[in-house]
């Protein structure tokens, strides 16, 4: 159990890290952010289908496969859905931004809430994993996740803070962000802790929503001019993973 508050202490806290790092660097190059986000997926895709998709298989028994490829769809598909029902928000910030473009100052706030809508899952998939028993992979899918939150709290400061919101709430925003990501990691260790039934199911479902998340946001996001750096980027950090996979395991 302490190891579970650690980590979900360590994956929302990313995100803060990230944040801190937004106000300190506030001309981060886009270049950078997107390499360094594109190696957190292939960091992330590596720990979804080694620690979570693999791992449906094996504990779902007879019909492992069918069960994991179920789940691993209907786990898209909330996460498509979700999207679908996101809000615009900015009544919800106040009213020093007001005065500025409201069609701007949505599209941050959507893409800030998209970011905490998709930390519920990956907190569900760090809490699943340490509810599987296997510490190592559990590990190793937490260590995925808040790689890439530091990017994602990197890049939601700067066109906050151009919108015209506060330091203080662009901080608590970001640190929000942070705390879904821990309320999903205990959602999911409890879940599987409660009936190994659903472990399968709830592996396979983390293991969709995160290929959602890397195919529908972090891969075309950092896809521009010229994709060759952020290509290798994740190309190193999928290698990066399955060598310590390797000698985890």
């Amino acid at each position: 159990m302490v190891n579970v508050l650690l980590t979900a202490l360590g994956v929302g806290g990313a995100t803060v890290i990230g944040a801190l790092i937004g106000f300190i660097f506030k001309n981060i190059s886009h270049k950078f952010s997107d390499i360094v986000l594109s190696f957190a997926a292939g960091v992330m895709l590596a720990a979804a289908i080694l620690g979570l998709i693999l791992p449906s298989i094996e504990y779902g028994g007879k019909f492992g496969i069918l069960i994991t490829i179920v789940s691993i769809f209907i786990g898209a598909l909330c996460l498509n859905l979700i999207d679908k029902l996101v809000p615009h928000l900015h009544k919800m910030i106040g009213p020093d931004i007001e005065s500025h473009n409201n069609a701007n100052v949505n599209k941050v706030l959507l893409f800030v809430m998209a970011i905490a809508i998709h930390n519920l899952p990956e907190g569900l998939a760090a809490g699943v994993g340490f509810g599987s028993g296997n510490t190592a992979e559990a590990l190793m899918i937490a260590g995925g996740i808040a790689l890439q939150n530091i990017p994602e709290g990197m890049v939601i400061i700067g066109p906050l803070l151009s919108s015209g919101v506060s330091k203080k709430k662009t901080f608590l925003i970001a640190l929000g962000t942070g705390l879904v990501e821990v309320v999903g990691t205990f959602i999911g260790y409890f879940a599987v802790s409660i009936s190994s039934v659903v472990l399968p199911f709830a592996l396979a479902f983390a293991g969709g929503t995160m290929l959602y998340v890397i195919s529908d946001e972090m891969i075309p996001e950092t896809h521009h001019d010229d994709a060759r750096g952020v290509t290798y980027a994740l190309l190193v950090g999928f290698a990066l993973m399955l060598v310590m996979d390797f000698f985890l395991g």
